[in-house]
């Protein structure tokens, strides 16, 4: 059981008695938990999508000769989501000491708010339902391999040449209600909950004996649907060691990314060139497009668009904040993508 203790409240007190400000140094930059557009699933566990997986085709004929049926197929996939739960309590009698228990509250409720955030930014890029079942599946594990003859979805998955374990990947993600968007449960809430359980839930200890408590409840029921891969892309194995970006001939970085926009199906005229598909009906779904690495690829992204005058790399206003872009598409900081993966083969 892990509570505050007298210890650590003495730590958080000045000579006065008062809660200090705390300096939150574990604090981190997780743009993407951010930018994920959530929708209610259509299953109170999750999200069931059906997709495309076959095309029709028509039989090239000579006269008094028959044509056969022909039908297209689909598939149904379903989207799993976890629910992740904490609960923060502090006993009554030391929260009122020095008169500081709203404040006390309050910075372990924070504390716990910004530990979710990491954990499911986390969770959204490299959970594995498969190997952890309490977990949802994150984007990383739909876009783990460069090998064609292994999945489809190979072909978005670009090799930056990487063989070691301290290798970074960037991302591009196609945002969209039809593409790739986070989900919760059928008639619950989205985003984090918090519930204020003031002194009714009592606490004990390790022997069962009851004390007076104060509680919260925080959760966040969440999931990942990608239901059209296409519009995602993985750049994998990017070296970060002096034998890869931090060395004299490093990857480029611009020249990954100029490959890997040309891999979405769509995606206007100023980021790929290609603005039109024989989709049905002329319909390619809406996207948001952006994309993500972490900051050691981010300083060496910068490092050689200062010495290349890289001017695709160019900063635009997004309400009153300077974001930098690669082809009009923004780029954001994610601390929770690892510059320690292993090989995608």
């Amino acid at each position: 059981m892990a509570n505050v203790s007298l210890a650590d409240l003495g730590r958080r007190l000045d000579p006065g008695g008062k809660l200090m400000f705390m300096s939150e140094l574990l604090s981190q930059c997780n743009e993407m938990i951010d930018d994920l557009p959530m929708v209610e699933g259509n299953l109170p566990t999750g999200h069931l999508a059906t997709l495309r997986t076959a095309l029709p085709k028509g039989t090239y004929i000579r006269f008094y000769q028959g044509t056969p049926y022909t039908a297209s197929r689909a598939a149904q996939v379903q989207f799993g989501l976890s629910l992740l739960r904490a609960y923060s309590q502090v006993d009554k009698r030391m929260a009122m000491i020095g008169g500081n228990e709203k404040a006390l509250r309050e910075q372990e409720d924070l504390a716990h708010f910004e530990g979710f955030a990491q954990q499911q930014s986390g969770t959204l890029l490299y959970g594995n339902s498969w190997i952890n079942p309490e977990q949802f599946t994150g984007i990383m594990p739909y876009y783990n391999t460069v090998n064609a003859a292994n999945a489809q979805v190979a072909q978005n998955v670009l090799d930056a040449g990487g063989t070691g374990s301290s290798n970074a990947s960037i991302l591009l993600m196609g945002w969209g209600e039809r593409t790739s968007f986070g989900i919760y449960g059928k008639g619950s809430k989205a985003g984090l909950v918090f519930e204020n359980k003031g002194d009714v839930v009592p606490g004990f200890d390790s022997s069962n004996n009851r004390f007076e408590a104060f509680t919260s409840l925080i959760e966040w029921e969440l999931g990942l649907a990608v239901t059209d891969w296409r519009y995602n892309v993985r750049v994998a194995n990017i070296d970060t060691t002096t034998a890869g970006l931090a060395g004299p001939t490093p990857p480029d970085i611009f020249a990954i990314l100029s490959k890997v926009v040309k891999r979405l199906p769509t995606a206007g005229r100023m980021v790929s060139g290609v603005t039109k598909t024989d989709a049905p009906n002329g319909y390619e779904p809406p996207v948001r497009l952006k994309f993500y690495w972490d900051r050691t690829v981010s300083e060496y992204a910068d490092i050689q668009a200062i010495r290349d005058k890289n001017v695709l790399l160019t900063p635009r206003d997004y309400a009153g904040q300077p974001i930098v872009n690669f082809r009009n598409i923004p780029m954001g900081i994610v601390d929770q993508m690892l510059n320690t993966e292993s090989r995608v083969v």
